[in-house]
């Protein structure tokens, strides 16, 4: 798609195109005075005073021993809260100055630039672990990000900077990133392998860099490489969405991911005047959309893989897909997202004054009754869109290689009152065991940390030969439903000749309900079989049925107590990403093992 792009018509390009900047650097008063208009002075002071706050504060320091408390103790926090405040400090010092153009925020943001160009990595511990070789720079995230954010920072403020600054700026990021770009292959985010896919570290890292270069690189030949370079990876990244625009990582990492993805393609866009176009096809337009058909209620989604329960969005990113994709439901879903959220990245903080959703009043984004991802096999089923309080069904079949993988394949999710009372628990908290050969251990990403059933005792393997098969996916006014054959899913052990999960969502009954049915059967002997459900709630087990009571609503379960005994297990200080939390495990299981067995469950509102 993207490699039509190559480096001799990009040459030609960028020789004899004339742009305009992306953004107005510091000079253009006009421009800033005429946002400072449109923001208000509310929103100018807030941010004058907090770039005040930051000049008063001193750059906070970065020592070995900390870059080291990664390798020694897997902990990130150390390392990671200081260097992302310095990011934070060059923000708000860079867009105060270009707010007021006092010349009073310039030196506090010169020394926060200085001091990141005096890091001795821009990657994070975790993506390099051992300390760093000045000669040989790592292109993570954290690199790419710096490369961008000082690429603007250079041309907000550069006309006020004393030029030796702007070159050490400009050298830094050839050094670290330009030339490594352009000379290396062993970057494994570049380009989709055997031995690896590649997943949003792609958009990010290509985005970072070539973004960076679209201000800084002044050879066009150079330049032509490095974005024909950036296309080629692109189409790799591009091929992570399936046909529908659905990505296995989830809106967090969508939004991470696709965030940069449009930077970049902005960038690129006004640099060539629209001849080289990142964001053209259907397939943006349902990418788009992604946020919008994986919506539970207001800021929850679904959150399969490693996804927090809770995600909140760029407004900019948003406002700008929906005026450049033509996506109108868009806007609203911007203009929900906190007003007060404070763009820590110079890039996203810049977007958030010029990409701002429209002013005027758009509505409530409002989804469809149904999604369907056919290339992940993901169905979101609502009972009513207009009612965020309704009963939604998320379900999942894939397999267990996908990006940011947890092993859940045939995994449900049941929202309702705005919560999700059978639920994905979400993600741990990122540590170095948490990406490591024990991940699989971690309850979070364990098969028995998610809704899906355990036949023998068995837990679903990683790898993507454990996968479901569809079986059937339906939708209609009445009900939608999708069944999944998940025999393959579990290892040998499990003896399984078949396990099929169907689900469905009614509406044709008060409320709604959700029925789950396994149906199971062995393939040599007699075997124990479970239905697990994963919960935040509070739970009640009577004979015939179980009570899940959340903060807003509750569900009935109810169950047939002469096939199933139910138990409540709770796993405790679980290492979730908020912090550690228990989490409690409703288990339905066989009363006696069967060769052939069906477990039914109508979940209900109450």
């Amino acid at each position: 798609m993207l490699s039509r792009y190559n480096p001799i018509d990009l040459e030609r390009i960028l020789r004899t195109t004339v742009a305009e900047p992306p953004f107005p650097p510091i000079e253009n008063r006009a421009a800033w005075d005429e946002l400072r208009t449109h923001l208000g002075e509310t929103r100018v002071r807030e941010a004058i005073r907090t770039a005040e706050h930051d000049a008063s504060d001193p750059v906070p320091p970065l020592p070995a021993t900390l870059f080291l408390e990664y390798q020694r103790t897997g902990q990130r926090e150390g390392f990671q809260i200081p260097r992302s405040r310095r990011r934070e400090m060059l923000s708000s010092l860079t867009i105060a100055e270009c707010l007021e153009s006092s010349g009073r925020f310039l030196d506090a943001a010169l020394d926060v630039a200085w001091a990141i160009c005096e890091e001795s990595s821009w990657a994070l511990p975790a993506h390099q672990i051992e300390l760093t070789d000045i000669d040989r720079p790592v292109i993570d995230l954290g690199a790419a990000m710096t490369a961008l954010e000082l690429a603007e920072f250079d041309h907000l403020l550069g006309g006020k900077l004393d030029p030796l600054a702007r070159k050490r700026i400009s050298d830094e990021v050839d050094r670290r990133c330009f030339t490594p770009y352009l000379t290396r292959h062993d970057f494994w985010w570049l380009y989709n392998t055997e031995n690896r896919r590649v997943n949003n570290w792609t958009a990010v890292c290509n985005a970072g860099v070539v973004g960076a270069a679209l201000y800084l690189e002044k050879d066009p030949a150079r330049l032509a490489a490095m974005i024909a370079k950036c296309a080629r990876s692109m189409d790799d990244y591009l091929e992570t969405f399936d046909p529908d625009g659905g990505s296995s990582e989830g809106p967090g990492y969508w939004s991470y991911g696709f965030g940069y993805y449009t930077v970049v393609a902005h960038l690129l866009a006004e640099r060539t005047g629209g001849a080289v176009e990142f964001l053209d096809g259907e397939l943006f337009r349902k990418t788009a959309r992604y946020p919008l058909a994986t919506v539970l209620s207001r800021g929850l989604y679904v959150n399969f893989s490693d996804c927090d329960r809770r995600v909140g969005f760029s407004a900019p990113h948003l406002a700008f897909l929906s005026r450049r994709l033509d996506v109108p439901e868009l806007m609203p879903l911007a203009r929900e997202q906190p007003a007060d959220r404070r763009e820590n990245t110079l890039a996203w903080a810049l977007r958030s004054l010029f990409w701002r959703p429209a002013d005027e009043p758009a509505g409530e984004s409002r989804p469809a009754r149904h999604d369907w991802f056919s290339g992940l096999q993901w169905m979101v089923a609502r009972y009513d869109p207009a009612d965020p309080s309704a009963l939604v069904l998320a379900a999942k079949g894939g397999h267990n290689a996908e990006m940011h993988n947890q092993n859940d394949v045939g995994n449900v999710i049941v929202h309702v009152g705005e919560e999700s009372l059978i639920a994905d628990v979400g993600r741990g908290r990122y540590t170095k065991a948490y990406f490591g050969p024990t991940r699989y251990e971690h309850f979070v990403n364990a098969s028995t940390g998610h809704s899906i059933p355990l036949p023998n005792a068995c837990a679903q393997p990683p790898g993507a030969e454990y996968r479901a098969e569809v079986l059937e996916h339906a939708t209609g006014p009445d009900r939608d439903a999708l069944e999944l054959e998940l025999k393959s899913a579990f290892p040998a052990e499990a003896d399984l000749e078949s396990l099929v999960r169907r689900v469905v969502l009614r509406r044709d009954v008060p409320k709604g309900a959700v029925e789950i049915t396994d149906t199971v059967r062995f393939a040599s002997n007699a075997g124990t079989f479970q239905s697990r459900f994963t919960t935040f709630a509070e739970v009640e087990i009577d004979a015939d049925s179980v009570v899940l009571r959340g903060e807003n609503a509750a569900l009935r379960l109810s169950f047939d107590a002469a096939v199933v005994e139910p138990r409540l297990e709770t796993e405790k200080n679980v290492d979730l990403s908020e912090g550690p939390g228990d989490v409690n495990i409703v288990v339905f299981e066989l009363k006696t093992p069967a060769r052939e067995a069906t477990v039914a469950l109508t979940v209900a509102p109450l």
